[in-house]
C-alpha cells in the first residue's frame, strides 16, 4: 500500500465485494493509501483464484459458499466491518474499475463531521466519463435513472449509481440494510434510506476505467436494475405521502 498515513487515529476499514477478481486484487490492493485499519475481502462464491490471492495478499477474507448476489455480499461486508471499533468504512470493487487512492478524498467529508455517507460521482465530470470509455447507453441509462431518482426524492445529486461509496459507522447502524435486496439494487435502496432517514449525503468526483479484466453489468441485468430502481422510486413516494409503510423505510 502507497503514500502517508493520512487518517490519523481515525479507524478506515476498506471491504471489498468480489466475484472472480484474482486478474485484478493485486494491483487494486497495491494503490490503497496507507493507514487503513482493516482490509477485508467478501467473496461470492468465485470460480477462480481469488480466495487464495487474497489470503496470501494478508486480507481478511470471508468465503460465501455459494454466489448469493452484489447486495448480499455487502450485508456480510458491512456486519464483519461494525464488529470492530470503526470510523468510516469504504467499499471498493476490487476489479480496478475505480482508482484505490481516492479513499482518502472519499473519508475526509466523514471525519470531518460533515457527511453521514460520501458518493464517489462520476458524472461530477461528464468528460471524463467519455473518456474513460463507459458505453453509451450506460451513460444514458444513468443520467436518466438519476434525474428520476431527484425528482422523486427532492435532490440535486450528479449520479447515484456509483459503486464507489463511503459511510460512517454511525450511518450503517442507523439505517435497516439488512432489508434491502440481495441483488444490485441494494445500492439504491441505500440512498433512499439516507434520505428518508436524513442523513447527510456530500459527493465527490471520481474517475472509473473499463477495460477487459473489468467486471461489467450487461444490458439486460442492467434493464432489469433500471425497472427495480423505478419501483423502488414508487415506494418512496407511497412511504412519504403516508399510503404505505414499506420495512425498508421503517427504523
Amino acid at each position: 500500500m502507497e503514500g502517508t498515513e493520512p487518517f490519523g487515529s481515525r479507524r478506515v476499514v476498506v471491504v471489498m465485494p468480489a466475484y472472480n477478481a484474482a486478474k485484478t486484487l493485486a494491483d487494486t490492493i497495491r494503490r490503497i493509501p496507507r493507514g487503513v485499519h482493516r482490509l477485508i475481502l467478501v467473496d461470492d462464491g468465485s470460480q477462480d483464484d481469488t480466495v487464495a490471492l487474497a489470503r496470501s495478499l494478508g486480507l481478511e477474507v470471508i468465503c460465501h459458499p455459494h454466489n448469493v448476489g452484489y447486495g448480499a455480499n455487502q450485508k456480510t461486508c458491512y456486519l464483519e466491518a461494525l464488529r470492530s471499533e470503526v470510523d468510516a468504512v469504504v467499499m471498493l470493487h476490487p476489479d480496478g474499475q475505480y482508482d484505490p487512492q481516492l479513499i482518502t478524498d472519499l473519508v475526509r467529508p466523514i471525519l470531518e463531521g460533515r457527511a453521514d455517507l460520501v458518493l464517489g460521482s462520476r458524472f461530477l465530470n461528464p468528460a471524463g466519463v467519455r473518456a474513460a470509455g463507459m458505453p453509451m447507453w450506460k451513460i444514458a441509462g444513468n443520467r436518466f435513472l438519476t434525474w428520476a431518482e431527484n425528482a422523486v426524492m427532492g435532490t440535486r445529486f450528479s449520479e447515484c449509481h456509483t459503486g464507489y461509496r463511503a459511510y460512517s459507522a454511525a450511518f450503517l447502524r442507523r439505517i435497516p440494510f439488512l432489508r434491502n435486496g440481495d441483488d444490485f439494487v441494494f445500492d439504491t435502496e441505500v440512498i433512499a434510506q439516507a434520505v428518508a432517514f436524513g442523513q447527510r449525503v456530500v459527493e465527490v468526483p471520481a474517475c472509473t476505467r473499463y477495460f477487459r479484466d473489468a467486471s461489467s453489468v450487461g444490458f439486460r441485468v442492467s434493464v432489469v436494475y433500471g425497472v427495480k430502481t423505478l419501483l423502488i422510486m414508487l415506494r418512496f413516494l407511497a412511504w412519504r405521502a403516508g399510503l404505505a409503510r414499506p420495512r425498508t423505510f421503517l427504523p
